[in-house]
């Protein structure tokens, strides 16, 4: 693929899972890297501890336009926009912050920084909400259906009226769901892998829901040539397999690759409000644009995610890994 090199690049939300492995990667083509992080510590940003002395930090909150400020007389040649309130059920219980963060941290971020030659807005298939047929293209009118993608919608808005309103080379990417390593276990297979290896009960909904699923380094560089190209400006483009699955199916995949021995409840958990029952995407505009098609398959994503996880568990509750020795003797010196 087309590499960055030794551009200048800052990043919001590094620290978020599909942000981390773009920072990787940038890092990894030779950019010189800045981050935008709600706190400057790499306890709060364990993501990043491979390469927390290989970038720029900066510590801001994208919903305080103050704590921007520090970037107002900053340059940059490309800019990527992923800093969100990113878990579509809990925004039901935090409209707030979802559309604080999603919607006004975009503008704010949009009007402290104006010295930039691409700013990539990353959206979220989320916008399209419940649509008739799929695939979804990205003509269809969206119809965001939680506080998450409502707020996500709003910077899309945005974005592209700043772009039209002062010419500045914006880009608006959707993503459809993200997987591998590294994801927090809030998401749909983290947790089912997490749980399945645990030993632990497991309980879903009907899960007749379809998604697709994208290895997270594909959409990551898939991103990096929506920056990287010319014909982008403006645009809005959709970065997808195009091949949904339904949810009890991937709970019963993930079950057989484990080979878990948890108890399965699928059916034990209602629906969650406003349900978007298919999504898939048509990537055709990323790839005559980008020339970007997905390159890992959902099983061979899966399997690397699997092992991953394997060690993550290692790290987090064997008795004997160095983080859980940490904590070896505090609880006595109370």
């Amino acid at each position: 693929m087309s590499r960055i090199d030794e551009r200048k690049v800052l990043i919001t939300g590094a620290s978020g899972f599909i942000g981390s492995h773009l920072t990787r990667l940038l890092l990894h083509q030779g950019a010189e890297v800045s981050i935008v992080v709600r706190y400057n510590s790499i306890e709060h940003n364990v993501r990043l501890s491979p390469f927390w002395e290989d970038v720029e930090i900066f510590e801001a909150d994208i919903r305080n336009i103050e704590s921007l400020q520090p970037l107002h007389s900053k340059k940059f040649d490309y800019i990527f926009h992923l800093a969100a309130y990113n878990h579509v059920g809990n925004s039901f219980l935090h409209v707030g912050e979802a559309l604080e963060t999603n919607s006004n941290g975009t503008v704010n971020l949009l009007e402290t920084i104006q010295d930039y030659k691409k700013f990539v807005y990353i959206s979220t298939s989320e916008v399209y909400g419940q649509q008739d047929p799929i695939p979804f293209v990205e003509h269809m009118y969206p119809h965001p259906n939680s506080p998450y993608s409502v707020g996500k919608y709003a910077g899309e808005l945005y974005s592209l009226m700043k772009q039209r309103q002062s010419n500045n080379p914006i880009v608006v990417i959707r993503p459809f769901n993200a997987f591998g390593p590294y994801q927090s276990t809030r998401a749909v297979i983290p947790e089912l892998i997490d749980k399945c290896l645990r030993g632990v009960p497991i309980m879903t909904t009907e899960g007749k829901q379809t998604r697709e699923f994208n290895f997270v380094t594909d959409l990551a560089e898939g991103i990096v040539l929506a920056a990287l190209s010319d014909k982008v400006i403006g645009e809005i483009i959709n970065l997808g397999t195009g091949k949904d699955i339904a949810i009890r199916d991937v709970a019963n995949l993930i079950y057989k690759k484990t080979g878990s021995k948890s108890e399965l409840r699928i059916g034990a958990l209602p629906t969650r409000p406003n349900e978007i029952w298919k999504m898939s995407s048509d990537s055709t505009k990323a790839k005559e644009i980008l020339g970007w098609e997905p390159k890992v398959s959902f099983e061979e994503g899966l399997d690397v995610t699997i092992e991953w996880f394997r060690n993550y568990l290692k790290v987090y509750y064997d008795k004997d890994s160095p983080l859980v020795c940490l904590s070896k003797g505090i609880s006595n010196k109370r």
